[in-house]
């Protein structure tokens, strides 16, 4: 924590770790793709062609937000280095916000930025079931598929020997053939042999370029674990996740967020990759990347897109975290 205090001390050395981490060849302009811009005293980037002022903050998470980014940063080494998570009371407290809503508002941004866009989907051996998640109202039956106040979560696990690979979640209504298909399609590639707990919807995936598996589970109820163990210890780790962090308070209509995050966590838990991760949540969603163009008659405070030393940083003795 002391070195990461030192790489962000200031809100000038978080804006100038944002433009490197958004211009990492250099400078170029969004709106005319020139390679040649001036700092301005409110922090924007003057650009050369265009004449017109870029803020780095456009474009990612950052943008219309009045949260200084070395609290957005801290927020983000917080959310990423607990191994659990951290709640929205929690992240007020340590932040010191003044506002529940304010903590509530930065996690739920986070939390949209932990999904790459353009995930690879899961291959060779995934195993696919359906959970229940979320409390039980007075005098409800919770038995079967039957849903009722609760909320429906498909998980999809790869299969790695006896470990759990890459994992895919997603909240849907009801367990229709239209849902459950849709979401096989769309996690698991092409060619993969799909195994499920032998519900005959699954059976259409036969003849759609999967090879299909079913593994009914047995009678007994201590051995369903056994026919699909991944999917149901997935399952089981996300109601204590839920119950744990955030005490199982949360709603149908953002459950796709905390989703996104458990996936994140289980898919970059580990505690040297948190740096990158960071770095990911920095910079996501982003705009597009500009098209090319050649640079012109530089000045003396002028940002060259091909220079060697980074001229947006303030202090070279500041470093970026550690990607391993």
């Amino acid at each position: 924590m002391l070195e990461f205090e030192h790489w962000f001390r200031s809100e000038q050395a978080c804006r100038d770790y944002l433009i490197r981490v958004r211009w990492p060849d250099g400078f170029r302009c969004p709106r005319c793709g020139h390679g040649q811009a001036w700092r301005t005293r409110r922090g924007f980037l003057h650009c050369g062609g265009c004449r017109n002022d870029i803020s780095p903050k456009v474009g990612t998470l950052f943008e219309s937000t009045r949260m200084p980014l070395r609290l957005w940063f801290r927020a983000m080494w917080l959310v990423t280095h607990q191994k659990g998570g951290v709640s929205a009371l929690g992240l007020q407290r340590a932040l010191g916000l003044g506002s529940y809503r304010t903590a509530w508002a930065c996690l739920h941004k986070l939390r949209r930025a932990m999904v790459r866009p353009g995930r690879e989907p899961l291959t060779e051996e995934v195993e696919v079931d359906e959970t229940l998640v979320g409390g039980r109202g007075k005098g409800q039956k919770t038995a079967g598929r039957h849903v009722g106040k609760k909320s429906l979560v498909m998980i999809a696990a790869e299969v790695r020997g006896k470990a759990i690979g890459r994992i895919r979640l997603r909240a849907i209504p009801n367990t229709s053939k239209e849902h459950l298909l849709d979401f096989v399609r769309q996690t698991v590639a092409l060619g993969a042999t799909v195994m499920t707990d032998g519900l005959p919807v699954y059976m259409n995936l036969a003849g759609k370029g999967y090879s299909y598996l079913p593994r009914p589970n047995p009678p007994g109820r201590h051995e369903k674990s056994n026919a699909l163990p991944r999917v149901h210890r997935v399952a089981a780790l996300l109601k204590r996740w839920l119950l744990g962090i955030h005490h199982g308070s949360f709603t149908k209509r953002q459950l796709p967020y905390y989703l996104d995050e458990f996936t994140f966590r289980s898919t970059a838990g580990a505690p040297r990759t948190a740096g990158c991760c960071s770095t990911d949540c920095s910079s996501r969603p982003s705009r597009s990347h500009p098209r090319p163009s050649t640079t012109s008659n530089r000045g003396p405070n002028s940002i060259s897109v091909d220079s060697c030393a980074h001229p947006y940083r303030a202090d070279s003795s500041i470093k970026p975290p550690p990607c391993a």
